[in-house]
């Protein structure tokens, strides 16, 4: 059976309990929140992007032994807009749209005038974030919705220019203990200036209303010119640890000026992004106390990174492990077009992902001479040598390939971690495997089974846990065999074998990112 990517998904509101299979652990409460595109056509016309597709929740709730599941389409003004006119009306990334097919020209160019920034789309189908006490639908744009997590009800929309001038933000924001929440954006050619500016929202943020704004309270820590006025970096995630945070400033750049007349010129913004393999790749290494980069200037060879996996600090470095691609050939693979052929010649152009090990000397040796590797870690083979203008041209340590979606064992977040965990992205994007790595001992662990592709896989750590691998690990699984259901499964997390799934009698959606909601007692 070949599982029909631009398929349309049916939600179902109300919760539907799974069957279970094998033993669950007692400790496992709480809820699995997880978000993805489910609808890519409306009426007669289609997305052209999977990353496109209408935002559609899913979730998986643990309580006493049981598992139940519900999946609800996010209602935003997007989503509104689209079902009303019964058809796309609403612009993405990889899809321009027009709001009335019988515009013409000097129409769309007033449009154009009044949308050199446009006003993003609110279809957040990217990942779910928690500010404060509340969880928000989220992508990349300046608009968050507040969801219900338990009914998957779109509740509040946020405009992060409300409290902050940013027309960007990335979709992974980092949580400390104290449950404060960290993100960083874009701020476009404000002033005559571009930056990246990385914030705080403290725990005791309050959403609930419209009366108390949830970014009310929000902190900037830290500001980073962008090196180039009207070509700013694209970027996903950002890494942070203990002291720092770490910010890749790399060669996939957003062309402003294409931007603003993608809309005239009747093309989508994606067209706008190009990967610069001639440019550098810059580390900006931002101490969290004062906000401020650290003296030392860090760069490496043009990449892609999407994915941070985690950074901590050993003997004055800052070690950071990363997802790394050689070009933008991942974002092309995700055209619906290109996902129905999965020919042979899309395959080859895949550039596989690999994780990156880098490390950055927090003080530098004065007395370091020319082509001096700074790195005095043993247990890498990462580099940071000296050039001759005193910046250090920083090689990474290859952990390990084909893998991406990477989570880790959050308590370990901005410490030294011993286990990342995966998805195999060997051959194609689309996952095949779940996998385990161990860091030390270069090892690596895998569940698979014929005909299945399993999610991001995300750790849940058993409450009474000393280990760091002590815990599980849930993946929710679509099943290409007509025959099968689809399953959350259920892996312990320290031998990485099966010890439980939760059978669902609907239709799963290929997703991207969720978090996890522990029930406390």
């Amino acid at each position: 059976m070949q599982y029909d990517h631009s398929k349309n998904k049916e939600e179902h509101p109300d919760p539907i309990k799974a069957e279970v299979k094998g033993n669950l652990p007692g400790w496992l409460q709480g809820t699995l929140l997880r978000n993805g595109p489910g609808m890519f056509t409306v009426g007669d016309t289609s997305y052209n992007h999977w990353f496109d597709g209408m935002a559609l929740m899913h979730s998986f709730t643990f309580k006493n032994g049981d598992v139940t599941y519900r999946s609800r389409y996010l209602r935003g003004d997007t989503y509104k807009s689209n079902m009303e006119a019964k058809r796309i009306v609403v612009s993405e990334m990889g899809t321009m749209a027009y709001p009335d097919p019988s515009k013409n020209i000097f129409t769309k160019v007033i449009t154009f005038l009044s949308q050199t920034i446009p006003d993003f789309t609110d279809n957040c189908g990217n990942n779910i974030i928690r500010y404060g006490s509340d969880y928000y639908a989220t992508s990349e744009t300046n608009y968050i919705r507040k969801i219900d997590p338990e009914t998957l009800e779109t509740l509040d929309k946020v405009d992060y220019l409300k409290y902050l001038s940013v027309n960007l933000v990335t979709s992974h924001p980092h949580y400390d203990k104290e449950g404060n929440t960290y993100n960083m954006g874009t701020t476009i050619a404000e002033k005559g200036k571009t930056k990246y500016t990385v914030f705080k929202v403290p725990s005791t943020a309050e959403g609930g209303s419209e009366m108390i704004p949830v970014l009310k309270n929000l902190e900037v820590l830290s500001t980073v010119p962008c090196r180039s006025l009207l070509t700013p970096s694209y970027y996903h995630s950002f890494g942070m640890s203990e002291n720092y945070f770490i910010f890749i400033e790399q060669p996939l750049k957003l062309d402003l000026l294409k931007m603003a007349t993608a809309y005239l010129r009747g093309v989508n913004w994606a067209t706008c992004l190009k990967f610069h393999s001639e440019d550098n790749t810059l580390i900006h290494l931002i101490d969290r106390k004062t906000g401020k980069e650290v003296a030392t200037k860090f760069f490496t060879d043009a990449m892609l990174v999407c994915h941070h996996v985690n950074a901590f600090e050993e003997n004055g470095h800052v070690v950071f492990d990363v997802i790394a691609y050689n070009d933008n050939s991942l974002y092309e693979m995700f055209y619906l077009s290109k996902l129905k052929e999965e020919s042979e010649e899309i395959r080859k152009a895949y550039s596989k992902p690999k994780c990156k090990r880098f490390v950055l000397p927090i003080q530098t040796d004065k007395e370091a001479q020319i082509g001096d590797d700074l790195v005095k870690l043993k247990f890498t083979t990462a580099s940071a040598v000296k050039d001759k203008e005193g910046k250090l041209l920083c090689q990474p340590e290859v952990l390990c390939e084909g893998v991406e979606l990477p989570r880790i064992n959050y308590d370990f977040n901005g410490q030294k971690h011993g286990y990342v965990y995966f998805v195999c992205a060997e051959m194609s994007p689309i996952p095949s495997k779940v996998m385990k790595f161990d860091i030390e001992m270069r090892k690596m662990l895998q569940w698979a089974e014929d005909n299945c592709w399993p999610s991001e896989p995300v750790f849940i750590a058993n409450p009474t846990a000393i280990e760091e691998d002590d815990g599980v690990v849930l993946s929710s699984v679509i099943s290409t065999d007509p025959l099968k259901s689809n399953f959350l499964l259920v892996l312990d997390a320290g031998s990485f074998t099966e010890i439980a799934r939760a059978y669902v009698d609907v239709e799963l959606h290929m997703d991207m990112h969720g978090i996890f909601i522990p029930q406390h007692s």
